[in-house]
């Protein structure tokens, strides 16, 4: 069972994704707006946060961006604007996920479902070392560092990384990477990796601007561009 959130102003969405969720074995808190939503936040302990975009003080995006200043907490984002370069800028701000209302509540369940299994996933090898040292992968405690540093990451930077430190070298294109670390069929945005990458890439790259470690193959994809030590 995990405790996740639910932001809408609109009660009856609200209460709609609550009853589904409960239903799913969930235990579900609810907020209607972005001060509540941030209040929670830093009280309780989050397994994973419904954020609608359009809230009546804080928008989602903002408050999406407080949280992630302090938590990795799953992310996703609910929203009635139907641009990609909208969705997209919300996913940049550190979400895991977008749905576009109007929405399938149990869409949303199953996409719940699926981040909650890659965040609580876990591996029996030893931590893998790659680059001289330079990033190190412990999937058992899902942690990474980098020059010795932890580095927190999102459950869906979590999973783009382990899908591309998997096979270095190996160019992965933008719709296997996005499918295989969603754990769904996906509705054919696979752009919208570029961000998760743009996100990782701040984490994990010595210098963002030149990336060594996850390099993009122009007209392609990416790939993990440092190998596995032996």
């Amino acid at each position: 069972m995990a405790l996740v959130m639910v932001v809408d102003d609109e009660v009856r969405i609200r209460d709609l994704v609550r009853r589904y969720l409960e239903r799913d074995g969930h235990q579900v808190l609810t907020a209607a707006s972005g001060a509540e939503a941030l209040d929670i936040a830093r009280s309780a302990a989050l397994d994973l946060i419904v954020l609608d975009l359009r809230l009546p003080d804080i928008g989602g995006e903002e408050v999406a961006r407080e949280i992630r200043r302090g938590s990795d907490v799953p992310i996703v984002m609910l929203t009635a604007k139907i641009d990609e370069r909208d969705r997209i800028a919300g996913l940049e701000t550190g979400a895991d996920d977008y749905i576009t209302k109007p929405f399938s509540p149990r869409e949303l369940v199953l996409r719940v479902a699926a981040i909650l299994r890659r965040g609580r996933a876990s591996a029996v090898d030893e931590p893998a070392s790659y680059g001289g040292g330079l990033m190190v992968i412990d999937e058992t405690r899902r942690q990474v560092h980098v020059n010795g540093h932890a580095v927190e990451l999102t459950p869906t930077e979590w999973g783009v990384l382990l899908a591309l430190a998997a096979q270095p070298g190996r160019v992965c294109s933008r719709y296997e990477l996005i499918n295989r670390v969603r754990g769904y069929e996906f509705d054919g945005y696979e752009r919208t990796v570029d961000s998760h990458i743009k996100n990782l890439r701040r984490k994990i790259e010595p210098d963002p601007a030149r990336p060594t470690v996850v390099q993009t193959v122009t007209g392609v994809g990416y790939r993990m561009g440092i190998d596995r030590d032996r």
